[in-house]
This record gives structure tokens, C-alpha cells and sequence, in this order.
């Protein structure tokens, strides 16, 4: 008996690869405009895969497998419907630092295997749900650090643009010997990087504004070839170009390195928290929300995808991603058809690659990094006060002088180092006297005053910082007798261990004078979890007045009992 065709088959029959396939694919259904769209996509891709293979130190055709991968596998899982996971400038500079003590005939098998654990980091960061904490890194260091990224760009490739050597420990370093030896300048290599600008920058403001890139690839190489400018280093020169499309495989793991291993991981940072920017900057046409985590799995699954074929990292790019948008994508097939139109282009042109001149990469490069420093944004943080002033010039410093892994970690840690400033510096303590049946808001006192009841409230995070912040602020005991005081915590859901140790402090003094420390709008798992004998661990003894419903009743309700407790009617 023949199945009914009229039925489809449900997605949970079949072999375990095809209900994987089933699960994983796109729930939209591919439209003409994504098919387009993808187009432009591959073809920008051509340019800017070549340029991050060189970026990173090892051969354009990493860079153009990972432009082909990366879209195919990453597209299928992102919840930012427009985002196309390709390779980036910033993870191939994380990349190539990565790879410096890596020797050259054992480059091209650590850039895979590289690429493979940052895409397992990707994954494991999804599967733990670390999404929420990308937005723990400061906008001014991120800032930074992409600041840095464009300057060590155009410094490190100015000697392939004007055809010079370049040695040196830094970027810097490399552009100071090229800029003080004219003489080493190649006039040829330095007018096909100057074409290749000249074709983009012009090409941008007309309605070829989508093939800029690919005009400033092609002419110079015509130019190149009719000319006989044998001087010119070409692509070919890097390394050997396969024909055709490549043929998966695994990577070798015998490259193994603690290097490769702390750069798979400063790549995982770099290219998870430029992928919640781009969530944030091209939201998705029906309204709905990005995942974080689910845009961290689809990236991971992007570059396991990418080094299967011998591809380099690749992550949610922003310019590709706004291209994508611009030439009418609408779903995430567009993306998909990006890496099919790719492999297309590899199957049909993969022989003419390294014909290309190495000065025009170059100036795809200079002009892709100069393109993407944001003026208004530098402004905007410059504006934002002194220290997220030091922070943008402290991680773009790191970053332009040290190499990019130390500088992820350095960033990492200045954002932390800030969050917990900021925790400290913003937390306020006021006052609350009671009016009637409300709490009317007043200055708090810097002392205690006998048989007094001082009720306050805190704004501002309570951990760590935050609660020695507290700390120094409570009103000082002194030699006050009797007095009260009640520390509201409505709406504080957990409370830590630094937290108790600082109350436990302040409520001594104050019983020892022969008062009393009073918790108002305590929520119900901290009143439930925190037992007395956890209390006396901590050295704490305390009332608990639990939060209810009602605002202020918990409070009101602790005020009375300090005004019983003082024997009579009390002022606030």
C-alpha cells in the first residue's frame, strides 16, 4: 500500500539526520526576495572571507570557506532572523594573535581546530544560558575595543597596500618602519590598493553601492594583468588555492596548543557580544525578540559548520548583516541562500582567486575598519563623564599595544571592575518619616539620636561593593541609647553572605546600646531561607517583617513595633 501523497510526512518520522534537519530548519517559508538577497550577500563575501584569511594569518581561502559555512549551518538556528554569521574582522585579528607562535605549516590545520573549540565554547555558553551577561560589558569598553581592532587594521596592513615589508612586534610597530621607508614603497602595489579605495569610496553613494567591494576586486586585478606589474604580490603568493568546493573533514588534532585553547575563548567573547549587537541593531520585521543563548548556539553551530570545511571563526557580522537587510532580506533563508550563491561562486570561480592583488585585500581592509568607527558613539561616551572616558582609552590602548586575547581578558576585567564601581557609587540611602499612613521621603541622618526610629531605604545594588557602599552610609550609633532603626528591602530578591556581615556589624553596636535592627519588605525566600541558626552563623540576630501586597504595610507595620518597643508614642 503507497503512502497518501496528499499528507506529508510528520517531521518526527524518518532517519534521526532528517528529524534533525526537520527541527533545525528555518519555520518560514523562503521567499523571492531572500533568494536575492542572498546574492549580494555571497558575492560582498568574496572580498571581505579573502581579506579575514589574510587578517588572520594564514590563506584567503579559509576566510572564503568560512563565508560559505558559516551563513549555511549559523543560518538555520538564529533567532535574529537577519543576522548572516560570517567571518569578522575582529574575530580574525583574535584569530591571527592567536596563531603568532603557531609555525606556518601548521597554521592552517590550527585555524580549524581553533575555529572548532571557539564554536564548542559557543555552545557550552548557550547550554548554561550565559546570554544574559553580555550586557555586563561596558559600551564604553566594547567601544574600545572595536576602536582598537579598526586602528591595528589599517596599521598592520599598510605594507601589503603599498607593497613594503613590514616587521614588528605590534601594528604599530609594522606601519612606523613602513611610513619611515619610502624606499621600500612599490609605486605598482601602492596604485592597485589606491584604485581598489577609490572604487569603493566612489561606488558607495550610487545604486552599486552593494558591489563595491567586488568592483575594487576585480578591476585591479584586470589592471594588474594587462599591465604585467609582476611586482605586485598576488593571493597565490600566500599560499596554494584549491580548485572547486571543499570537501569536509575534521581537524587535526595534534595542533593542540594552551595558545590555541585561550584564543578559541577570546574569540568566543568577541564574537558573542558583537552578535548581541547586531540582535540589538537589526531587530527582527514581525516584532519578535532575539534569544541570546539561541544566537549563541547558532553561531557555535556556524563555526563547528566552518571548520568541518577548513573555515576560520565566524560570528554575527554587523555590516553583512545590514547588507543583508538592505538588498530585501526577509527571513532566514536569505542567509541560507547567501551560502548557497557562496558555494555556487566557489564551485564556478575558486581558480581565479589567487590572481587577486594582495593591495587590494589590503584596501578592503583599511576601508572596511575605517568605515566602521563610529563618531557619534566615541562622542556620546566621551560625554558620559571621566571614567567611561578611561575605559574607552584604556581598552583601546590595551588593545592596540598588547595582543588581542590579553586585551578580551583586560576588557573583561575593566567592565567588571566598572560594574562593581558603578554598584558602589550608585547606591544611595535616604530616609522614610512616616505621615499619617504614608512614608514621606527625607535626607538621612549621618547620626543616632536616643530613642529615636530611623526607618531607610536603599536605591542601588546590595552585593559585594554595594553592600560595604551601605556600610559606610548607615547612620552612626554612636552613643546613642535605645535607638531604632529599620532597613527597608522591598523588592531585593537575593541578599548575600557580604550583605548579612554588614548588617550583622551595624545591628551590634546598635543592640549593645540597647536598640534594635529591624528588616522591612523582606521577600519571602530570603525570610525563609535565612533561619535563625544560618543568622547566628553570621553573627546577626534580627526582626524580619515580610513582604505583603501592600507597599509600605511591612514597614509601618516594623514601626509600631519599635514604637511599643520604646514604651510609648515616638516622633520619626
Amino acid at each position: 500500500m503507497t503512502p497518501d501523497r496528499r499528507h506529508p510526512r510528520p517531521s518526527g518520522s524518518g532517519p534521526p539526520v532528517l528529524r534533525l534537519a526537520r527541527r533545525l530548519r528555518p519555520r518560514e517559508r523562503p521567499r523571492r526576495s531572500d533568494v536575492i538577497a542572498g546574492l549580494p550577500g555571497a558575492v560582498g563575501s568574496v572580498p571581505d572571507g579573502m581579506a579575514a584569511g589574510v587578517l588572520a594569518g594564514v590563506s584567503p581561502v579559509h576566510g572564503l570557506y568560512a563565508s560559505m559555512a558559516g551563513p549555511l549551518f549559523g543560518g538555520f538556528t538564529t533567532s535574529t532572523r537577519l543576522m548572516l554569521v560570517t567571518t569578522t574582522n575582529a574575530s580574525a585579528l583574535a584569530t591571527g594573535s592567536a596563531l603568532t607562535a603557531v609555525s606556518p605549516d601548521d597554521r592552517a590545520a590550527a585555524v580549524t581546530l581553533l575555529t572548532l573549540l571557539a564554536g564548542a565554547v559557543m555552545i557550552v555558553a548557550a547550554v548554561l544560558r550565559l546570554g544574559r551577561y553580555t550586557r555586563f560589558v561596558s559600551h564604553s569598553v566594547m567601544t574600545g575595543f572595536l576602536l582598537g581592532i579598526a586602528a591595528n587594521i589599517v596599521f598592520g596592513q599598510l605594507g601589503d597596500f603599498a607593497g613594503a615589508e613590514q616587521h614588528g612586534a605590534t601594528a604599530v610597530l609594522k606601519a612606523v618602519r613602513v611610513l619611515t621607508r619610502p624606499g621600500d614603497i612599490d609605486m605598482p602595489s601602492l596604485v592597485v590598493g589606491a584604485v581598489a579605495v577609490a572604487l569603493m569610496v566612489g561606488l558607495e553613494r550610487t545604486r552599486l553601492r552593494l558591489f563595491a567591494s567586488v568592483a575594487a576586486l576585480v578591476a585591479p586585478t584586470v589592471l594588474v594583468a594587462a599591465l604585467g606589474w609582476d611586482s605586485v604580490a598576488r593571493v597565490s603568493d600566500v599560499g596554494e588555492i584549491p580548485a572547486g568546493i571543499p570537501v569536509p573533514g575534521l581537524p587535526d588534532p595534534t595542533v593542540l596548543s594552551p595558545s590555541l585553547v585561550t584564543g578559541a575563548l577570546a574569540v568566543a567573547v568577541i564574537v558573542l557580544v558583537q552578535g548581541a549587537g547586531v540582535a540589538e541593531s537589526v531587530p527582527n520585521p514581525d516584532g519578535t525578540r532575539s534569544a541570546a543563548n539561541r544566537d549563541f548556539a547558532a553561531q557555535g553551530i556556524g563555526n563547528i559548520g566552518s571548520a568541518l570545511f577548513r573555515g576560520m571563526p565566524v560570528g554575527g557580522a554587523m555590516g553583512e548583516t545590514a547588507l543583508n537587510k538592505a538588498a530585501g532580506a526577509r527571513t532566514r533563508w536569505a542567509a541560507l541562500c547567501s551560502g548557497l550563491w557562496m558555494l555556487a561562486i566557489l564551485a564556478a570561480f575558486a581558480g581565479l582567486v589567487g590572481k587577486v592583488p594582495m593591495p587590494t585585500l589590503a584596501a578592503v581592509l583599511i576601508v572596511a575598519a575605517v568605515g566602521s568607527v563610529d563618531r557619534d558613539r566615541i562622542t556620546a561616551i566621551w560625554s558620559s563623564g571621566m571614567i567611561s572616558r578611561i575605559a574607552l582609552v584604556v581598552t583601546f590602548l590595551a588593545t592596540l599595544l598588547l595582543p588581542v586575547t590579553v586585551a578580551v581578558g583586560a576588557g573583561v576585567v575593566l567592565s567588571l571592575l566598572m560594574q562593581l564601581n558603578r554598584e558602589a557609587v550608585d547606591l544611595k540611602v535616604v530616609r522614610l518619616r512616616v505621615d499619617g499612613d504614608r512614608l514621606v521621603e527625607d535626607e538621612a541622618p549621618k547620626r543616632l539620636s536616643d530613642n529615636e526610629i530611623v526607618i531607610l531605604d536603599v536605591y542601588g545594588s546590595l552585593f559585594y561593593a554595594g553592600a560595604r557602599t551601605l556600610q559606610a552610609r548607615l547612620p552612626d550609633p554612636g552613643t546613642a541609647r535605645s535607638p531604632v532603626v529599620i532597613l527597608r528591602l522591598r523588592g531585593r530578591t537575593t541578599l548575600n553572605a557580604t550583605f548579612f556581615a554588614v548588617v550583622g556589624d551595624y545591628a551590634r553596636p546598635v543592640e549593645q546600646a540597647g536598640g534594635r535592627l529591624y528588616l522591612s519588605g523582606v521577600d519571602r525566600r530570603i525570610y525563609e531561607s535565612w533561619t535563625d541558626r544560618l543568622l547566628a552563623g553570621h553573627g546577626v540576630r534580627l526582626e524580619f517583617f515580610p513582604a505583603t501586597p501592600t507597599l509600605g504595610e511591612s514597614t509601618l507595620a516594623a514601626y509600631a513595633q519599635a514604637r511599643v518597643r520604646l514604651s510609648g508614642p515616638a516622633e520619626a
